[in-house]
């Protein structure tokens, strides 16, 4: 086995360096990975900017990378459900099992959740990382290692869509098109929604969603009422949708998504903005609009890899831009500047591991 384990850590603030560290000693229920595909997240630019991103807090140096893809180097001795070479998705967030929400299935509320690249964990983009092998997810031949890592940002958008419950034949508002927004459109899709409408203060982001497959957009100016927003849904929809979906955490979104449902109707914010916002929520109650927060995801990895797997789901065009990574820190810059869609860092030569056409 080689000994290059070539890793980008994040010392403090905009202090991104790629070095040296050990390869990772495995325990009984672990396997060690070579890493393949490692994608960049919002959360990612947050540590790197600013060291923190909502309530998580840099105190150390952190190995960043939670989207993620990788081959089986090693598998402990009780590791029954892998084999050295088997591609793998990796689900970033490995839960305690035995408070409370892991035995109620809640796991993604474990309050000693070990969630890569959130602090004091580390993450994955290194050319080798261990992980639990039950948070490993076997690739179907025909699935991308491309595929693999954007099982993650896809559970988001999965998990967003159950808890609002989304149903077939229901108009369904997704305010922000960025990657969280448009894997949410894609799983409400996939979930039978048959009117969909996307918002965005950027057309760039609009016009990829109607290629995606929105039926609607809107493009949010400064100068536009919330009254002549809500108007604009309800007029494109043909009447007010059943669920609508923040994946943005603004005020401004957050305020549309709560206006804009029809009464009785689910609202979901997935986006994290400041802690504390101002938000109409007398008219909500009185309307019985359902306001449910999600936080990450919680057995939708199985789900997002069958959708895919299946052809329900393509999620392929969202990677807009590839770096090996030996780039990161170019990489970084590039979605730190908000260019193109998902940055994918390739930590081994890119398709290496792809099924050949």
């Amino acid at each position: 086995m080689s000994q290059d384990n070539l890793t980008a850590v994040l010392y403090k603030t905009k202090d991104l360096r790629l070095e040296q560290t050990p390869i990772p000693e495995i325990d009984d229920d672990e396997v060690l990975l070579r890493m393949d595909c490692v994608g960049i997240c919002g959360s990612d630019v947050h540590y790197w900017q600013t060291g923190a991103c909502g309530a998580f807090v840099m105190h150390e140096p952190m190995i960043m990378g939670h989207e993620a893809s990788g081959v089986v180097a090693k598998i402990g001795s009780k590791v029954k459900n892998l084999a050295v070479g088997d591609r793998v998705a990796i689900e970033p967030g490995v839960p305690c099992r035995y408070c409370e929400f892991c035995k109620t299935g809640r796991y993604h509320l474990c309050p000693d959740m070990r969630f890569c690249a959130t602090p004091p964990i580390h993450g994955n983009l290194a050319r080798y990382y261990k992980h639990a092998a039950d948070f490993c997810y076997k690739l179907p031949p025909h699935v991308t290692m491309e595929e693999g890592a954007l099982l993650e940002p896809l559970s988001v958008g999965i998990h967003a869509c159950r808890r609002g419950g989304v149903q077939a034949g229901q108009s369904v508002l997704v305010l922000g098109a960025g990657p969280i927004g448009l894997v949410t459109m894609l799983a409400a899709r996939a979930m039978g929604a048959s009117k969909i409408l996307i918002t965005d203060i950027l057309q760039s982001r609009l016009d990829f969603a109607k290629q995606l497959g929105a039926d609607h957009t809107i493009l949010v100016t400064k100068e536009a009422s919330e009254d002549q927003l809500v108007q604009e849904v309800r007029r494109l929809l043909g009447d007010s949708p059943e669920v609508s979906i923040d994946a943005s955490g603004a005020q401004a979104t957050v305020r549309l998504a709560l206006l804009a449902t029809k009464s009785g109707g689910v609202a979901v914010l997935v986006g994290m903005g400041s802690p504390e916002l101002t938000v109409p929520l007398a008219g909500s109650v009185a309307r019985e609009v359902d306001i449910r927060g999600i936080f990450r995801y919680v057995n939708e990895y199985p789900i997002a890899l069958s959708m895919v797997a299946s052809g329900q789901i393509n999620v392929k065009p969202l990677v807009s831009h590839h770096y090996s990574l030996e780039e990161t820190l170019e990489a970084y810059e590039v979605a730190r500047k908000g260019l193109g869609i998902k940055v994918m860092i390739h930590v081994q030569p890119r398709d290496a591991n792809n099924p050949q056409s």
